[in-house]
């Protein structure tokens, strides 16, 4: 019998009710949630030697949360971010529960207790002009997935879109006429159109003439013809990393996931003197401030700002007019 207090009921009319009809929420954050509510039910039949349909919400008290807490960064080694993301995903449930479980609401209280975990902010890896050539210049482009691959990164380090926006790009969504762009729906259910420089422009252009495809089929398609996957992201830059690490030494400290690629995409813009509100509309940023981090990161910027400084154990002199043919020629 279902009731409101079934785990199996709450959890598929949270999906169903409060994710999809009431807050409309993006494919994204659907695939976000179900990833977790797979590992937490993976986790409790392991643990508890039961089909996950006939799980109990009060199988799922504080305790028995920690553990697939400590479980998702132990055992899997997640980060702490990730371990908050999941966190995150099952207080939204445990609070939909609340509404439709009153007589659980001592248990639902003590899980949405557990509170977020603190973490260090590393700096964030970036690559330099010299590594993205290299990495660019990895792929065979004698083969049909090393021209789909190099296509990719050069859109990827050009653009900065975000590795679940770049596989989601249809072939209709890169605009190479006049104004050339690429229009993705962003975080958040937001749609936004990214500018796309020269050659990535000529690199779509041979990439979609030779395959010709219809305007609904994905710009990056797997080798099946179906849409690349974010794992495959990883693996096919995982290859070609291998690859240029041969060729720029740099990159051998370097860990480079395809969300680096994103960062590299915003300190080009950032060193080439775009200022950070402009980078965050291009990436698509809710806040401003989030685009402050790649301030952080540019030693060159900081050096920069060094240079303008006057060390305190130096008298400062008198202003002395410059030699006029000096001025005129530093004015040229």
């Amino acid at each position: 019998m279902r009731t409101s207090a079934n785990f199996p009921f709450l959890l598929e009319t949270f999906f169903a009710d409060r994710l999809l009809r009431q807050r409309q929420a993006s494919p994204h954050t659907i695939a976000a949630y179900r990833d977790t509510f797979c590992l937490l039910l993976r986790f409790a039949q392991d643990r508890l030697k039961r089909a996950p349909s006939t799980i109990a919400l009060e199988h799922f008290d504080a305790p028995f949360i920690g553990a697939f807490l400590d479980h998702i960064e132990k055992d899997r080694q997640n980060s702490a971010r990730s371990r908050n993301a999941r966190l995150a995903a099952i207080h939204s449930f445990f609070q939909y529960a609340a509404l439709h479980a009153p007589e659980h609401i001592a248990l639902i209280q003590r899980v949405l207790a557990i509170p977020s975990k603190r973490y260090d902010h590393a700096q964030i890896e970036f690559l330099t002009s010299q590594e993205i050539e290299a990495l660019l210049a990895a792929p065979d482009v004698g083969t049909w997935t090393g021209r789909r691959d190099r296509t990719l990164l050069l859109v990827a380090v050009q653009t900065g879109l975000r590795v679940s926006e770049l596989v989601g790009l249809h072939c209709e969504d890169a605009i190479l006429g006049s104004g050339a762009h690429v229009r993705c729906l962003g975080k958040g259910r937001k749609e936004r159109c990214t500018p796309l420089r020269k050659d990535a422009v000529e690199a779509l252009r041979v990439w979609c003439r030779e395959r010709n495809p219809k305007p609904s089929e994905p710009l990056f398609p797997s080798t099946r013809g179906g849409s690349l996957g974010v794992d495959g992201v990883g693996h096919l830059l995982a290859k070609h990393l291998a690859t240029a690490r041969k060729l720029c030494p740099s990159l051998e400290n370097k860990r480079v996931s395809p969300h680096v690629l994103r960062h590299s995409a915003a300190m080009e813009l950032l060193q080439a003197g775009v200022d950070h509100s402009v980078i965050a509309l291009w990436l698509g940023h809710e806040r401003v401030e989030t685009t402050q981090m790649y301030l952080h990161a540019n030693l060159a910027l900081k050096e920069q700002a060094l240079a303008k400084t006057t060390p305190s154990n130096v008298r400062p002199g008198r202003y002395k007019p410059e030699d006029k043919l000096l001025a005129f020629l530093k004015r040229l």
